[in-house]
């Protein structure tokens, strides 16, 4: 007899969502029903990148129609700043502006459409200053938003020069726009006695409750922050909502009636964060096999003109500099540079991406200076499972199973026999080349700042046996809600369509880190399993005292409690207990164990455990135009025992898709004045479902499991996918080797565009025109 709950862990059970998200039945926060008297929204912007404010004239705003009210500086009761780590970040700039769509000010006013028309009319003058807009023009002017970081193990100076190969490098990584399908929102409802209800799309309600608090100048308990769900945050949201929150917060302690402010796409986009972009310069020096003996970085990341979260980020790209490979002899030099532009944030990956990128270069041209098959030189260079096994930032690995995943996938994707065939294709194709690469992923699992390794749960069962969950986590789309409440179903062993999990609190979970670093499941389950735990444990005494049997007699199975002989329900139970006076509420919490590390000698565990996962992407280029195709995609990823198998291959495919946009089309540009020129869908490309590849082989690594005690031996699953994404880099770069017979290894930077891809054969046609010349003159007469 099946003793399994309906939903239980490991169950492909749907998003618990997913019916009304196709209905159209899910409220997001632009959808909460207004109050009678709600005022809308619009920031007032600055058009300049860098300059001094000589003067704000905002009479044409105040007298525009339907407003109600206009706001600066001035007008904030508390601090003006909502920087999440250094108090960096004003909400309206005063004297001085620092990027082209930094806040000046912001009126209310009674439509949408009065607002955003009156937001324009601001007459500034201003001063201009000189505007450092890129990485490098920071790092000459030796500007930075946090001092520069260095990581050393061993000698890499001295491997370098000694080695029997050395070569050095430099690619340009762009960056990323979150570009959530919902646009930052904020919904201020304020309340008696000067308390606010702040309804807040946030990955992050515990940063945004203080954020706002601190404008207010008000302690964090009268601000109540609440989120349902979100239509997409990818790090975008963690941060950053803080400023919308609060400039409607603002608004509405002024005018005393509800606000909304929900940012048009263009503007969203001009004045939020991204991906960091990075420019990555890096010496080796390595063996006739391809082995690394020894390899110097220098990390440059584009923050914008605050620090943000930039400190973690950048963190995060140096200690994932290995990705899966054992680094003897290391130096990462990592500069956080201050530019005139928007203040770079968290997106998926967090930093990580960026550093993978790097050492994923350093193979590739190992491999292609060596005429060696890329794949054996990464093979060459992975950690070991009992020796070699301990990485830059000396935590030993304990779990690596890259090996058993890239041996399968090798094999199923039928890599070699496939490599030989493309180049085969290349030898008769004269204008469209096909390349293909197979490329590892190992990220770390935890915040890097070991204080958010924490979470809490509130649970309540009602007497009809029904069940309330709350946690501190948020949804997003990722399907953490279900995964949550399938952990309450399988530790109270009852079916989850008992449960109801309802939207993020700040009054029900205090103090709750942001659903980020993919940690969600893991700290939100565990705080959950906790919950559940309490209450089975009281019931069961309570199951035991009531019909006089021992404690160990008492199991829990499938909707029903046993004792002894005795069958009970669930509801039946409940109901006895509540008439018994035993409390059917507990709060669970949890702390990431074992995890911590000393940032000043950047040594020690930050990572609880890590996951693995690799891909073989497949493209075709065309040589006239630089068009590319992304032909076939074979992924295994290890999400160790999978808590809902569905979930988890959704977010290994978009994931994956995300990461290829980033890596082939999604392209920032900032034009000579600072301004950001694709804030729309017109003019910045994500990928959509065309973009798919026809063959899109994913499966999960059935062998996976969690070496250490997370929830129920599973992984995570929200960043590591979009990391598998490196592959069509490197296909395409292998397409474009092949222009040049596969002698010398292209020169291209991401995004892999159309232009990036012709510009990376031309250089590579020129380059090779020299070596030949050169070859030739060499020749005696």
């Amino acid at each position: 007899m099946d003793q399994r709950v309906n939903g239980g862990v490991g169950a492909p059970i749907p998003h618990d969502s997913g019916h009304l998200h196709v209905s159209g039945g899910a409220l997001y926060t632009d959808d909460i029903p207004e109050i009678r008297g709600t005022l809308h929204a619009a920031i007032g912007v600055s058009e300049r990148a860098h300059a001094r404010l000589k003067s704000v004239d905002l009479t044409k705003v105040a007298a525009a129609p339907g407003v109600v009210a206009v706001i600066t500086a001035k007008d904030i009761p508390g601090k003006n700043d909502y920087g999440p780590v250094v108090a960096d970040d004003p909400i309206f700039a005063t004297a001085l502006v620092q990027y082209h769509g930094q806040s000046l000010f912001a009126v209310a006013a009674k439509t949408v459409e009065e607002a955003r028309r009156a937001a324009r009319l601001g007459v500034i003058e201003y001063e201009d200053l000189k505007a450092n807009l890129t990485a490098e023009a920071a790092l000459k002017d030796q500007s930075f938003v946090l001092p520069t970081e260095r990581l050393v193990r061993g000698n890499p100076r001295a491997a370098i020069a000694t080695a029997p190969h050395r070569l050095a490098g430099k690619i340009r990584i762009g960056g990323q726009d979150q570009f959530y399908l919902e646009g930052m929102v904020a919904y201020v409802v304020p309340r008696e006695d000067g308390t606010m209800l702040v309804y807040s799309s946030t990955q992050h309600p515990g940063e945004v409750q203080h954020q706002v608090a601190h404008a207010l100048d008000r302690p964090a308990k009268d601000i109540v922050v609440e989120c349902r769900r979100m239509g997409g945050g990818f790090g975008g949201k963690e941060s950053q909502p803080g400023l919308f929150a609060c400039v409607a917060a603002l608004l509405a302690q002024k005018t005393r009636r509800p606000v909304k402010l929900r940012a048009d796409r263009d503007d969203d986009m001009m004045i939020t964060g991204k991906r960091h972009d990075f420019v990555t310069e890096y010496e080796v020096g390595f063996d006739d096999d391809g082995r690394i003996l020894g390899v110097d970085f220098v990390l440059a990341g584009r923050c914008g003109y605050s620090a943000d979260l930039s400190g973690s980020i950048n963190d995060r790209a140096m200690l994932h500099s290995d990705n899966c490979y054992y680094l003897e002899n290391v130096s990462i030099l990592s500069f956080r540079c201050k530019t005139n532009t928007v203040s770079n944030t968290a997106f998926r990956g967090f930093g990580g991406p960026q550093g993978m990128i790097g050492i994923e270069a350093v193979i590739d041209d190992i491999a292609r200076h060596l005429d060696k098959d890329p794949l054996d030189v990464r093979k060459a260079n992975f950690y070991g499972v009992t020796e070699r096994n301990v990485t830059h930032y000396r935590q030993t690995i304990v779990d690596n199973v890259i090996h058993d995943i890239v041996a399968d996938l090798e094999k199923s994707a039928d890599y070699h026999a496939r490599r030989e065939a493309l180049r085969a294709f290349n030898a008769k194709s004269p204008f469209v080349k096909r390349g293909i690469a197979l490329t590892p992923v190992k990220f770390g699992i935890s915040f890097t700042a070991t204080h958010l390794n924490q979470a809490g749960c509130l649970l309540h069962v009602y007497t009809d046996g029904s069940i309330m969950l709350n946690h501190g986590g948020t949804e997003m789309g990722q399907g953490l809600f279900t995964k949550v409440a399938q952990v309450v179903a399988e530790e109270l062993s009852v079916d989850i369509g008992r449960i109801r999990i309802t939207a993020s609190d700040t009054s029900k979970v205090p103090n709750a880190s942001a659903t980020a670093a993919s940690s969600g499941s893991d700290m939100n389950g565990k705080a959950a399993q906790a919950a559940a735990r309490e209450l089975k444990a009281r019931l069961t005494a309570f199951a035991a005292a009531h019909f006089g049997m021992a404690p160990e007699t008492v199991a829990f199975r499938k909707n029903q409690i046993h004792v002894g002989d005795q069958t009970v329900s669930f509801n039946e139970l409940v109901k006895l207990a509540y008439f018994a006076r035993v409390s059917l509420s507990a709060t669970g919490f949890y702390k990431t164990p074992k995890i911590g590390y000393d940032r000043k000698t950047w040594s020690g565990m930050p990572f609880y455990y890590f996951c693995y996962g690799a891909a073989v992407s497949e493209v075709a280029i065309d040589t006239l135009t630089g068009e590319n195709r992304l032909l076939r995609v074979d992924i295994l990823h290890d999400v160790g025992k999978s808590l809902n198998p569905a979930i988890d291959m959704g977010q290994i495919e978009g994931g994956f898709v995300q990461g290829m946009g980033w890596l082939t089309m999604e392209e920032l540009w900032w034009n000579d004045k600072g301004k950001l020129m694709t804030h729309a869908p017109s003019t910045y490309k994500i990928p959509v479902a065309s973009d798919v590849p026809p063959q899109f082989n994913v499966r999960i690594y059935e062998s996976g499991i969690n070496a250490e005690d997370s929830i129920f031996r599973s992984k995570a699953v929200g960043e590591p996918p979009l990391m598998l994404a490196i592959s069509t880099l490197h296909a395409i770069r292998d397409a474009i080797a092949s222009t040049a017979g596969y002698a010398l290894s292209p020169k291209l930077d991401a995004p892999a565009t159309a232009e990036a891809i012709l510009m990376s054969i031309n250089e590579l046609a020129t380059r090779r025109a020299k070596v030949t010349a050169a070859a030739k003159a060499a020749v005696p007469a």
